[in-house]
């Protein structure tokens, strides 16, 4: 497995990262738990060295799935989860970037993940009320008393990064980044290479549109997040855009299959394709999707298929939304 840098600063992973938002089991409709927890030990098996969680997850049920199906394997990788909600009673609050709160989430996550240190740790997203370098103080502190290696930030514009800079370095920036979104492509990717600082691709498979498994007749079921038609500000899932994007993957397939890819190792390999992703995020059920994931990293996609790959969004009439405002 290709392993990448954050940025400049010291830390490496696999290119491509298990996400355990579906292992939430509240968020992402029904998924077989147990299989999830096998995938854990089979990834890193196949040389996948990043795990990504986070508090809101459930609340809390990734972080615990994850840290049980770990176990003894916990030196073997890089363990990133994120804070900054308020987390009550099994619901999912406001934003809250105190200091005081990511102190005391940050022992919560320790808690739940069974484990001493955690490394890499993000604020999961901006909260305005709260000056954009507090959360800073509080990660460096966390860091100096060794319960945190690294720290970062998810979904920050560059105004907002240059601030936490200001505080401290961040190692990494985590945002939704695949074909359907290319928001990050203007300002935050290029923010993140000039200042040497990773960027963790989330969504790299579209929250499922990538995968080849949707038909105009999916349906998505009461408590799961794509039933409301939209995906982080976009309307992804809305029946007009959504019958237009299955064109796209239709072709893209077409595409993928000339290299005896599938449309899902296709989507991968063109995040992984940026120069400034340092890690593609994706979700991985059971071992089967786990081994077609791996499959992916080896390839490199050529500029003529990339061309290929825009021209196809262009006849479909399907955006790519590089010029939209980053929901944040």
């Amino acid at each position: 497995m290709e392993q990448r840098a954050f940025g400049n600063s010291g830390l490496t992973c696999s290119a491509v990262g298990f996400g355990t938002w579906e292992m939430s089991t509240t968020q992402y409709g029904a998924i077989d738990v147990q299989e999830a927890s096998n995938a854990v030990a089979a990834a890193i098996d196949r040389g996948i060295t990043l795990f990504d969680t986070a508090e809101v997850y459930g609340p809390f049920v990734s972080e615990e799935l994850l840290g049980k199906a770990l176990g003894s394997r916990r030196r073997e990788v890089v363990l990133v989860t994120k804070v900054g909600f308020v987390c009550e009673e099994g619901k999912i609050g406001p934003r809250n970037s105190t200091f005081q709160h990511i102190m005391t989430s940050t022992e919560g996550c320790l808690r739940r993940l069974k484990t001493d240190w955690i490394d890499l740790l993000l604020i999961h997203w901006p909260d305005h009320d709260t000056p954009y370098d507090e959360p800073i103080r509080a990660l460096e502190e966390l860091k100096q008393a060794g319960k945190i290696r690294y720290y970062g930030v998810s979904n920050f514009a560059p105004a907002m990064m240059d601030v936490c800079e200001r505080a401290g370095h961040l190692t990494a920036n985590q945002i939704g980044y695949h074909l359907f979104d290319r928001r990050v492509e203007p300002a935050i990717l290029p923010y993140c290479q000039a200042h040497g600082i990773g960027f963790m691709a989330y969504g790299t498979l579209g929250f499922g549109l990538l995968t080849g498994a949707f038909t105009s007749e999916t349906a998505f079921k009461q408590g799961d997040w794509r039933a409301g038609g939209l995906a982080f500000g976009l309307p992804l899932f809305q029946r007009e855009h959504f019958l237009k994007e299955l064109r796209v993957v239709a072709r893209l397939r077409e595409l993928a299959a000339r290299y005896g890819k599938s449309v899902a190792q296709l989507a991968i390999a063109w995040v992984l394709g940026h120069p400034a992703v340092t890690v593609a995020l994706v979700g991985m059920r059971n071992v089967r999707e786990l081994e077609e994931n791996v499959a992916a990293v080896d390839w490199k996609l050529t500029p003529e298929d990339r061309a290929e790959i825009d021209r196809i969004f262009a006849e479909e009439g399907v955006p790519t939304y590089q010029q939209a405002q980053q929901a944040l």
